[in-house]
């Protein structure tokens, strides 16, 4: 199979990381890749004309594809494109998979921050559509309301749905609608996206039948048929708002059981505002409100969320296992109740070099800052330990990463007593919480279920 990468010329910012990241190389020269840094004016006027080639061509493959896995995909038309954030931000790669998994029918819920700026830039939007109009559709709430605000979305899908059905069977029920594309309506099973786009036909079907007719009862349904399809609602954040300030509202609409979904794109700092400490400023950092290193752990968000037992739970860092963010994102989708993703998000307020962004995720899992796992609850209910750890044993000195970082390396430069001390406190927290985990981890956890199977045979 042979693929083009087409680049909006005008629309790349230059920060280098696609770049950085591509994984295909030139065998006779190694430097070159399938994608490759050049000045922008010779290009222009041709990759101009170029992209609007691109853009007109039509989509005749995406349905072939297996959608949830990383080649898959990234063959997905993104519905999130050029946001106008920071070059090579840390956040927008996750909400650029994310529309590509489930934007044809997602809502989202966005907090004030960071996420909310770039993803609503009024007038224009980062968000797009696909060529029959289905995409994202997207809200900005309060900082610290956000989640309350995601779970009205929910909860006013459910009831629009809810009365599709009651209607719908009703009109099935007198011989107002067809019997079996009712049955096949009401019966349709919407896990895969495919499926999705089989009950998208369906409803064409009955819209294209109630056109013509009409009763007050045909013109209430017609009206109401677009909520027979599966709607995706997920909250957006970062951690300002989901370990801070929103982080009531967020356990309330988490704790509620209802099925919404939460991505918390983590920084670690209040990137909006300027980089202030919140509860996710790991140990030893600075920030605005703690030049002198942050003193206490970071709170562990995750670990929260999974002691109610039935929330999917995953810790994710895209530079450092690709595969794993995909695998969560399809997991919370198809879990039948609230998902929650903490997702790693590599920021300009960490001190870095935002060409290499995703290389720091790798390095702050290697080094066992970042701990990746799934805590899946379905799971439970086979016997099994809902709780899956994706990240290996440490391979990198937690001093070494620290000092790639300016938040860190500041103090270890201005005040190395403070920041020695910070560090070995860094060192045994991590390998605490990490042994937490792997005990976790291989706890048996079959309550009951051999005993059960057992019995049944």
């Amino acid at each position: 199979m042979k693929v083009t990468v087409q680049v909006a010329v005008e629309d790349c910012t230059g920060c280098g990381a696609c770049v950085y990241n591509c994984p295909a190389k030139s065998k006779a020269n190694p430097e070159k890749k399938a994608i490759n840094l050049a000045p922008q004016f010779p290009l222009r006027e041709t990759e101009i004309e170029n992209f609007k080639f691109f853009l007109n061509l039509k989509d005749t493959g995406s349905s072939k594809v297996k959608r949830s896995s990383i080649k898959g995909s990234q063959l997905m038309k993104p519905l999130f494109e050029f946001s106008g954030a920071c070059a090579g931000c840390g956040e927008t790669p996750y909400v650029k998979l994310l529309s590509q998994l489930h934007g044809d029918h997602m809502a989202v819920a966005n907090a004030t921050g960071c996420s909310s700026i770039y993803g609503g830039n009024l007038p224009t939007t980062p968000y797009a559509k696909r060529d029959d109009g289905k995409g994202p559709v997207w809200s900005n709430s309060l900082f610290e309301d956000n989640a309350e605000f995601g779970m009205g979305m929910r909860l006013a899908y459910d009831k629009l749905a809810e009365e599709a059905r009651e209607a719908l069977s009703a009109m099935a029920s007198s011989g107002k609608a067809d019997k079996k594309l009712a049955e096949d309506l009401l019966s349709a099973k919407q896990s895969e996206w495919t499926e999705i786009e089989q009950q998208r036909g369906r409803v064409a079907d009955l819209k294209k039948a109630l056109s013509s007719k009409k009763d007050a009862e045909s013109a209430k349904m017609l009206s109401l048929a677009d909520h027979l399809v599966s709607k995706s609602v997920w909250i957006l954040g970062g951690d300002g708002w989901a370990y801070d300030i929103g982080y009531g509202g967020l356990d309330h609409v988490l704790a509620s059981g209802k099925k919404v979904r939460v991505l918390v794109m983590d920084t670690e700092v209040y990137s909006n505002t300027g980089g202030q400490m919140s509860k996710a400023t790991p140990l030893g950092a600075t920030a605005q409100f703690a030049a002198g290193g942050k003193t206490l752990p970071k709170k562990d968000r995750g670990m929260i969320a999974m002691t109610y037992g039935n929330i999917y739970v995953a810790s994710v860092a895209m530079g450092a296992n690709y595969n794993q963010v995909v695998q969560a994102m399809a997991e919370a989708e198809a879990y039948d109740g609230p998902a929650i993703i903490i997702a790693y998000a590599h920021c300009i307020a960490h001190g870095i070099d935002m060409r290499s962004g995703m290389n720091e995720a790798k390095r702050a899992v290697a080094a066992g800052r970042w701990i990746l796992y799934r805590f899946n609850p379905a799971l439970r209910a086979q016997g099994k330990n809902p709780l899956t750890i994706d990240s290996g044993k440490p391979t990198l000195a937690l001093e070494e990463y620290m000092r790639g970082e300016n938040r860190f390396r500041g103090l270890m430069n201005s005040n190395p007593e403070v920041a020695q001390r910070l560090l070995k406190l860094a060192e045994a927290e991590y390998a605490w919480r990490m042994s937490v985990y792997q005990q976790l981890a291989a706890m048996t956890c079959d309550v009951g279920q051999k005993d059960k199977v057992a019995a049944a045979a």
